[in-house]
């Protein structure tokens, strides 16, 4: 018998090693890791040979939704990969050191690879997560000297107006669309082209977002927030309020229909020329506001 911190436990075979069957535990422990990390490289070459699954969220419409999609798919794979490895990890501690005596196990103080490897490798994580995150963000917010298309965009209680900036400027109509109560506004862009969205609200905070375009970007009161996308689907979409702005909030929905360029022209030349009748809803006003529940 020998002591181990205080207790004593049979002495084992060679290097203390206790004999089952013929067999040392050690060596079946060594067994029992290398079929577990085979394991693991199999499921991860499998992993890597799939297509990049999309975890739920849309396909996107934008050339901007494209990046977002892939830095979710890398930030996703990354959290499962690193997952998959600790689950691993947990359920070889559990069969591979599983009570099987009354006998005290050895003991060991501490493994230094080990340890630096599990300091070393979340930090290397952390670290890339951060690097695409920042480049990612970086390219998103970028806005261009000079938008093809500029669209102000007035969160009001309880709908949205859309006005574009580029109208009216050689003595024909600011075209713009108001949302009535019950009659959400419609967007109409170009495919193709770079749309600047100017964000303002007379009233509360809201959030405009497309889930197409996998973004959104809140409207406070006082402020001005812009961002761009360059659409590269055609296609309506439907938009949404993602700000509890209060008790109309579920009835700002509206809809983003993106059009190929030539008709998108056709349709702001048509609205420039228009009657001030036929142009459609007046305009909002500051500090004021439209629909029901005011």
């Amino acid at each position: 018998m020998r002591s181990s911190f205080g207790r004593t436990r049979p002495a084992g075979g060679a290097h203390g090693r206790t004999v089952h069957g013929g067999r040392t535990v050690r060596g079946g422990r060594t067994r029992r890791g290398i079929r577990l990390g085979v394991g693991l490289s199999v499921l991860a070459l499998a992993a890597s040979a799939c297509q990049e699954p999309r975890f739920g969220f849309p396909g996107g419409a934008t050339v901007q939704s494209h990046r977002i999609l892939n830095l979710w798919q890398g930030s996703a794979i990354a959290a499962l990969t690193v997952g998959v490895i600790v689950w691993g990890l947990i359920f070889y501690a559990i069969i591979a050191f599983r009570k099987r005596s009354e006998a005290l196990p050895r003991q060991v103080r501490y493994n230094l690879p080990v340890e630096v490897l599990y300091t070393i490798v979340p930090f290397v994580v952390a670290v890339g997560l951060f690097y695409y995150t920042a480049r990612d963000e970086t390219k998103i917010d970028h806005l261009s000297k000079n938008p093809d298309v500029t669209v102000n965009v007035v969160g009001f209680r309880w709908n949205w107006q859309f006005r574009y900036m580029d109208t009216g400027k050689n003595g024909g109509n600011l075209v713009e669309v108001t949302g009535q109560p019950g009659v959400p506004a419609v967007l109409e862009i170009p495919e193709g082209r770079t749309v600047r969205f100017v964000l303002t609200s007379p009233d509360v905070i809201h959030s405009f977002w497309v889930p197409e375009f996998l973004f959104k970007r809140d409207v406070i009161p006082g402020r001005i927030n812009q961002f761009e996308v360059t659409p590269d689907k055609t296609g309506t979409f439907i938009g949404r309020c993602a700000e509890l702005c209060g008790q109309g909030h579920d009835q700002m929905d509206f809809y983003v229909k993106v059009v190929p360029a030539a008709e998108y022209d056709k349709f702001i030349s048509e609205r420039e020329t228009a009657t001030a009748t036929a142009a459609g809803a007046p305009a909002l006003t500051a500090g004021t506001t439209t629909g029901s529940g005011q």
